[in-house]
């Protein structure tokens, strides 16, 4: 669809998900409404906003698929109640046994399911000091990149690993976004090391705005995730960014056109060739 060029206010909530998802949606639902009333129109909330629960066992204890998932009917009407565009940025929804979708919901103003996404990369690492994390036991990757057109703006859809990979962001941009939102649940190493550098770095490359709410604290399976939730404008420059790990709210306004004239100052993305490799060996 078309959209009309101007502001609009955004915001990112932060959140500490624990492992009971009613609570979690009671907090959630409790922020998203304090970002309305702050004057957002779009609305981001973190990875994982339905439950973080790093135990197989407990988290599929009170699991279920889609049609069961009670938080999916809450949002749409909290999108509904303040008419604004909502993104869960992610929820943990059952899709077979003991396998789940990390999975990005947006909702329209009127309710109405919009777009989802399922995480494309999923978080397999081992950390410097020992942290080790293997999301594919659980979770299963995605195998689609998700642009959606609003009247708002175009919004690139990621969650959280994602923001390694740059060539994602590089085809949702061509594809015309102008937001890319990255919701996350990044662990406080790699958070102190890596969050804003990498943020920054994916503006600007892009030429758009990143919108990036963020789970922080110490939470109830034991884990601590790095919070500083950001907003930055497509010249890299920070809009709003959560200065702790502490649950809250942040807002900035993004203006779509400041994207596509970032990307004619500096047409990357259109001027980016692919060389043949060639290796020497010495």
């Amino acid at each position: 669809m078309a959209h009309e060029a101007k502001p609009f206010r955004a915001a990112c909530v932060q959140m500490r998900s624990g492992i009971v998802r009613a609570e979690n949606s009671r907090v959630a639902l409790e922020l998203i409404g304090e970002a309305a009333r702050g004057g957002a129109q779009f609305v981001a909330t973190p990875e994982m906003t339905n439950v973080l629960d790093r135990d197989p066992e407990r988290l599929f204890s009170d699991l279920p698929d889609e049609n069961g998932l009670d938080e999916i009917g809450s949002f749409a009407q909290s999108a509904r109640d303040h008419r604004i565009w909502l993104l869960i940025g992610s929820m943990a929804v059952r899709t077979g046994p003991r396998r789940a979708a990390n999975r990005s919901y947006l909702f329209a103003p009127d309710g109405a399911l919009g777009a989802t996404y399922d995480k494309v990369h999923c978080f397999d690492v081992a950390l410097p000091n020992g942290e080790t994390w293997r999301e594919s036991a659980v979770y299963d990757a995605g195998d689609e990149a998700v642009c959606v057109d609003t009247p708002l703006a175009k919004f690139g859809i990621t969650i959280c690993y994602d923001v390694r990979f740059p060539n994602l962001y590089r085809m949702l941009s061509r594809a015309g976004a102008e937001v890319l939102c990255v919701p996350a649940a990044f662990t406080k190493q790699t958070g102190e090391a890596h969050w804003e550098t990498l943020l920054r770095a994916r503006a600007i490359e892009c030429g758009a705005f990143v919108v990036a709410p963020a789970q922080g604290g110490r939470h109830e399976d034991g884990r601590d995730t790095y919070g500083h939730s950001l907003i930055i404008g497509p010249w890299g420059d920070i809009l709003a960014q959560a200065h702790d790990d502490a649950p809250g709210v942040i807002f900035a306004d993004i203006d779509p056109p400041m994207a596509r004239e970032a990307r004619q100052r500096i047409p990357n993305l259109a001027l980016e060739r692919n060389p043949e490799l060639r290796i020497v060996k010495t």
